[in-house]
């Protein structure tokens, strides 16, 4: 029993101290600006290893030296109560999780289904002696449910800081605590900073300045509504929509953006 106890207490310590270590880094950016988030450097890893290079564009801006316009725009489009929340919106968490939930049942169904036609089509073919179909490969894929997150801005950028992308419940757990510290140390306005500053905009396109760059050749605080709005648009998917930044979907949605601006709240 004591060394299980002697267990308990290592994790206990090895947690505590974990979140001091997180908290310590948290302060900093009160005064620094990070140079780098998990997430980048992961990206970077990638790179390297798919292309044997990293073709980088990052440059910090400060608060004020960024659109109003294209804060406006991504508290529109990714977090509308941002500045009256304390990090974590548990309604849209619930609401996120059932809409999951639906969407993995309906997928499961549509999967078995499948599965059930493909073993018809297989008894059939033994039953008449014919060569047998081939199985339904892509049909996972098809099922897949789109997942919907819920996540606020303040979850996104201490994911994005300091965690994985692997979906877990301790994973969700320290995004949560992280949460809650940069709420408490740095403030909406230096969130937002550095939420901006270090968000991902396309393959190797971080951070607001290097993405006014790449999409409109301007500075990041000279975004016109209509362009803030197109790049808020893009955040969920930067990767995909950087392929066609003009598309019917982006332009039509950056529409609405543009409505709901005059009413976004800024820190």
């Amino acid at each position: 029993m004591r060394a299980v106890w002697r267990i308990v207490v290592l994790v206990i310590l090895s947690g505590l101290s974990l979140q001091l270590y997180f908290a310590a880094r948290i302060g900093l950016m009160r005064v620094l600006d990070p140079q780098s988030t998990t997430f980048q450097r992961s990206e970077m890893a990638r790179l390297v290893r798919e292309q044997g290079r990293i073709l980088w564009a990052q440059e910090w801006r400060p608060y004020d030296a960024i659109s109003d316009n294209l804060k406006r725009a991504v508290i529109a489009s990714e977090d509308a109560n941002f500045v009256d929340h304390c990090g974590v919106e548990w309604d849209a968490l619930q609401n996120a999780w059932k809409k999951n939930n639906q969407a993995q049942a309906k997928a499961d169904r549509i999967h078995q289904q499948a599965q059930q036609r493909y073993d018809r089509a297989v008894a059939r073919a033994k039953a008449r002696g014919r060569a047998l179909p081939a199985p339904p490969a892509t049909t996972a894929q098809a099922a897949a449910p789109k997942v919907i997150g819920g996540s606020t801005i303040t979850q996104q950028l201490a994911k994005n800081l300091f965690l994985s992308s692997e979906r877990n419940f301790l994973r969700k757990g320290e995004e949560f605590l992280i949460t809650f510290m940069l709420e408490g140390i740095l403030g909406k306005e230096r969130i937002l900073a550095v939420y901006l500053n270090n968000v991902e905009w396309g393959e190797g396109v971080f951070g607001a300045q290097a993405a006014s760059r790449h999409y409109f050749q301007v500075e990041a605080a000279q975004l016109s509504p209509m362009q803030a709005a197109r790049l808020a648009v893009m955040l969920p998917a930067p990767k995909r929509f950087e392929q066609q930044p003009r598309s019917g979907y982006i332009m039509s949605r950056s529409g609405t953006i543009v409505a709901r601006m005059g009413g976004a709240e800024l820190p």
